[in-house]
């Protein structure tokens, strides 16, 4: 019995050596910053000086009554909308046709559009710019060809009306090639036999990927879609920060480019770090929202 519990210590002295430095690390660079994030977000601070005013939840209740970072909220939820249902759908039907269908160079087409997820945001932002540059543009130059020159220059970047969908467009051109290679590996490991078992059936090729594809990667698509949908939060800020800067007159703005305008450029750093603490709120819940709609019965093979 001594033995054992000798040896019980020692297992437990050897785990406590292993995670006590990852602890330590998390604790440092992870958990004091959040929580220093919630102590500053109630103090009015411009961030350099040492004079820090408590104001209790003052930034909050401003926080509430300012338009543009409302405008921010919805422009973020729409980028969340439209780039994760775009994505999520190219991205399965890419990896379905690169899966099921007798294609030569597959291997060639999964590294192509796996190419663009391994690129910075700044080069993509630098590749987009030049597809909507007004005068030169690729964009510009084929909508002139095929309309012969009656559609003008459309401002990709300064107009309104289209930019958001213009950030949303180099969101999914990013983002898609990285989640068809993990569909893809999901999708190879169902059995060929239960497709020919449909088709003999008279199931098609949209009822099995309905019926067979898509109920046994399930909880691949779960786990991505939570992931992604978190991930194009900060995505979104990289692009709109390189591409537009929020504007024009703050219609890209989102969460974090607010965040980052008002901490850092206009020397509002705990109203910066309110708007923090409610994008880390948001964050939180809808990873909750999404768990919870998505939850169903996992399919085994």
């Amino acid at each position: 019995m001594t033995e054992f519990m000798r040896k019980h210590k020692g297992r437990r002295a050897f785990l406590s050596v292993c995670t006590i430095p990852a602890l330590i690390l998390f604790s440092v660079f992870m958990l004091y910053p959040t929580l220093n994030i919630f102590i500053i977000s109630m103090y009015k601070w411009g961030g350099y000086s040492q004079h820090r005013e408590f104001v209790g939840l003052d930034n909050f209740v401003k926080l509430f009554s300012d338009a543009k970072f409302w405008q921010s909220f919805q422009n973020t939820v729409l980028l969340i909308v439209i780039v994760t249902i775009v994505t999520m759908a190219m991205a399965l039907l890419t990896a379905a046709v690169l899966t099921r269908e007798k294609l030569r160079f597959k291997g060639f087409f999964r590294v192509v559009f796996y190419i663009p997820n391994i690129l910075s945001a700044v080069v993509i932002a630098a590749i987009f710019s030049a597809v909507y540059d007004p005068s030169r543009g690729l964009l510009n130059t084929l909508l002139s060809f095929f309309t012969g020159g009656s559609a003008g220059q459309v401002l990709w970047l300064g107009d309104q009306k289209v930019v958001i969908y213009s950030i949303a467009i180099a969101m999914i051109w990013q983002a898609v090639g990285y989640y068809m290679v993990m569909y893809t590996a999901s999708m190879s490991s169902v059995p060929e036999s239960m497709y020919e078992a449909a088709s003999l059936e008279g199931a098609g090729r949209v009822r099995q990927f309905f019926s067979i594809t898509i109920p046994l990667i399930w909880t691949n698509i779960r786990t991505t879609l939570t992931f992604f949908i978190i991930s194009s939060i900060n995505i979104s800020f990289l692009l709109v920060r390189a591409m537009t800067s929020g504007g024009p007159d703050g219609s890209t703005e989102v969460f974090l480019s607010y965040m980052y305008k008002q901490a850092y450029t206009n020397s509002s750093y705990g109203y910066g770090m309110a708007i923090g603490v409610l994008v880390f709120l948001f964050s939180f819940a809808l990873s909750g929202i999404i768990n919870l709609v998505t939850r169903r019965d996992s399919v085994d093979l």
